[in-house]
């Protein structure tokens, strides 16, 4: 185990949040650089870091040989997105004997000289290696090129401009070899004009056909509120790409060239900078939500985005305090490195996480965050104090809902325990794809509780999971369909092995109906199913087991379960689940390796079961899952908050008809799910 980093240099009259300080920022880069330059045993030798899975990442067992040199460049590249900004604000830096501007500056130029040892290999010698024959095939080095260039940018002065003529053409002639080809009709577009732009910058000739293709392209996925479609979901992609590299592009080619576009991709960045702020929690930190989380912080490099174009909307010290919260999330953790290299997970190693298309250098990704050293002493993102943002005026007992019905989020920042809780929709994933399904199909995503994978078959957290009786098969909704929020409730629909090649009348699903309450989510959801016998189980957030206390009440027939422990840094942790009308019992399940932030963990568990293949029974499932980050006991009003429950159908089944929940502080909430068919997206 590795000691976390310790933040120096810090100022509390600056940054009364955080403490960090442009210097605390720089210590910290050079804490990162340190861990990946003592691998490298020589100025010649490439980035190319330890590696401890060798099975789902790349190059393994069932990839072409020639990947390796695809590893090369992103160590390289995704390294110098870290090193860039540093050699900027210290143009001498020297880590591990290295001068990182002499030895980047070197490998840059190999990484484009055929021939060299540290040739990563251009277009057409990868499709030869490919064979050939597919004029559609693309390559992991156009998402490369397109970090080499803004590095090659952010260090202008002390790299770039450095180079003879002859060496700047050879590594033009092989940035617009990827530049020009072919490239994946998603954010790696964006990679594609990044190129142009910087060749066009530099004088080069470039294909401005191609370049409005791409760009056209990319401003027809854009969904509202300052949110991209990438693919058949949304997540962090939209602020770590589409909105940090339209402001380059911006710079670089867009306010010159392309205005109307350059106008709609500033808009749009700064509409996010509308909420994205009550994206992160109190303390600043990131959600584990999506794909490529071993990216970490790197979310936060939108807030450095907005900031570069002209006219940004965010706040610097809004902005600073969240990135030096998220930078802290994961630096300071003790399972963050291996041999000095981020591992492949969130917090410490997370195989359940990872996906083939990343290498050991992949997770580099979130040097994306230190964007910000770029940033002269005097810019106001170092300069302004520190701001809290919502959470300064924020009342202790109060919720703030954000609902974006462009991406279908819906995020609920709580005052009782600082934590952010994401509800999302619009997602879709294959049916077998359980790794799709925890990035994107959980019901709830909380910063303080990265999600948990699958403990045993049949139980999942912050999950659903149906099991058909009479197949002994189990199933978990792999869409989320988005109806927006009505009178305070959030309607979504779970649809359990959503394909379009099944009726969707044949498909089972869940209604699902939710509301933020102080410390969590109360759901009131209706079962939509056409087969039994049946079980149905939900599951709370993964609990990090490293000693926990459990307790069990119940009140008037409901059931509640308390975890009391603390997390794998030692900061205390509450859980509380209670089931109230439809569920039959509350269970607990241990799990081993399948929590991001500890080595064991427990959920807690709702179960039932339903024999009837017809008839009039509950339909209306309520339950409430709350958190704390402290052991102080949860209160009797909190557990059992509900005084009544008003039914329309005179059985109290729930089946149609409005159902009103009165709670005892006074509250009312009215759920129903009529009409809800005609609004639902995805």
């Amino acid at each position: 185990m590795e000691q976390g980093w310790k933040p120096s240099g810090t100022d509390f009259r600056l940054s009364p949040y955080t403490g960090l300080t442009r210097e605390s920022w720089i210590d910290a880069g050079k804490y990162l650089l340190t861990g990946i330059f003592q691998n490298i045993q020589n100025f010649d030798d490439p980035v190319v870091m330890p590696r401890y899975e060798t099975e789902v990442t790349y190059p393994n067992a069932h990839t072409p040989g020639h990947k390796i040199q695809a590893e090369y460049f992103e160590g390289l590249a995704r390294s110098f997105f870290l090193a860039a900004p540093m050699i900027h604000a210290e143009p001498e830096l020297t880590v591990c004997g290295y001068r990182m501007r002499d030895y980047y500056r070197s490998q840059v130029l190999r990484s484009c000289t055929k021939g060299d040892p540290n040739w990563v290999l251009d277009m057409e010698s990868m499709k030869a290696a490919e064979g050939g024959d597919d004029p559609f095939c693309t390559f992991q080095q156009t998402v490369e090129t397109g970090a080499l260039v803004i590095c090659l940018w952010l260090c202008r002065e002390e790299i770039w401009d450095t180079y003879t003529k002859e060496e700047k053409d050879r590594i033009a002639y092989f940035i617009k070899d990827y530049a020009q080809g072919c490239t994946i009709p998603h954010n790696w577009r964006l990679f594609n004009m990044l190129d142009m732009a910087f060749l066009y910058m530099e004088g080069y000739e470039i294909d401005r056909d191609i370049m409005r293709d791409h760009a056209q392209a990319i401003l027809g996925w854009y969904a509202g509120d300052g949110w991209y479609r990438d693919g058949h979901s949304f997540d962090y992609y939209s602020c770590w790409a589409f909105n940090v590299y339209t402001a380059f592009w911006n710079l670089w080619y867009g306010y010159e060239e392309e205005p109307y576009l350059a106008a709609r991709f500033e808009e749009q960045s700064n509409r996010l900078m509308e909420t994205y702020g009550d994206f992160f929690d109190r303390d600043g930190w990131t959600n584990m939500w999506g794909r490529s989380c071993i990216y970490r912080n790197a979310s936060t490099s939108a807030f450095a985005g907005n900031l570069l174009m002209r006219n940004p909307a965010a706040d610097p010290g809004l902005a600073r305090r969240i990135c030096s919260g998220s930078l802290m999330q994961f630096l300071c953790r003790d399972d963050l490195l291996y041999q000095g290299v981020p591992v492949l997970g969130f917090y410490g190693p997370f195989l359940p996480m990872v996906q083939s298309y990343s290498c050991a250098e992949s997770p580099f990704w979130l040097a994306k965050a230190f964007l910000c050293l770029y940033f002269p002493k005097d810019h106001p993102f170092w300069t302004e104090r520190e701001r809290g943002g919502t959470w300064e005026s924020l009342g202790v007992r109060e919720t703030k809902t954000t609902v974006l019905d462009g991406p279908g989020l819906c995020f609920c920042n709580h005052g009782a325990n600082g934590t952010t809780e994401l509800r999302t929709g619009k997602a879709e994933k294959e049916a077998g794809d359980d790794r799709g399904m925890w990035n994107y199909c959980k019901l709830s995503y909380s910063t303080k509780y990265p999600w948990e994978s699958e403990p045993v078959t049949g139980i999942e957290s912050q999950q659903y999971v149906l099991r058909d009786l009479t197949t002994d098969s189990c199933s978990k909704a792999n869409a989320l369909l988005w109806s927006g929020e009505r009178e305070g409730v959030l309607y979504r629909r779970a649809v359990f092995g959503y394909s379009s090649s099944v009726e969707y009348l044949r498909t089972p699903a869940m209604d699902l109906a939710d509301f933020a309450v102080p410390f969590g989510t109360f759901r009131a959801d209706k079962m939509r199913f056409f087969r039994r016998p049946l079980e149905l189980t939900l599951g709370a957030y993964g609990f990090p087991d490293n000693g926990t206390l459990i307790e069990e009440r119940e009140l008037d027939g409901a059931k509640a379960m308390i975890l009391k422990g603390h997390d794998h840094m030692g900061r205390e942790k509450q859980l509380a689940m209670t089931v109230f009308d439809g569920w039959d019992s509350l269970e607990l399940v241990r799990s081993e390796g399948r929590n991001a932030d500890s080595a064991h963990s427990m959920i807690v568990c709702a179960r039932l079961r339903r024999e009837k293949q017809y008839g009039y029974e509950p339909y209306l499932l309520l339950s409430q899952v709350l958190t704390r980050e402290s052991a102080e006991n949860f209160t009797q009003e909190e557990l059992f908050p509900i005084k009544e429950i008003r039914y329309a159908d005179p059985t109290r089944c729930g089946g149609y008809g409005p159902v009103t929940v009165l709670f005892k502080d006074g509250t009312l909430r009215t759920v129903d799910f009529y009409g809800m068919e005609a609004r639902l997206m995805v």
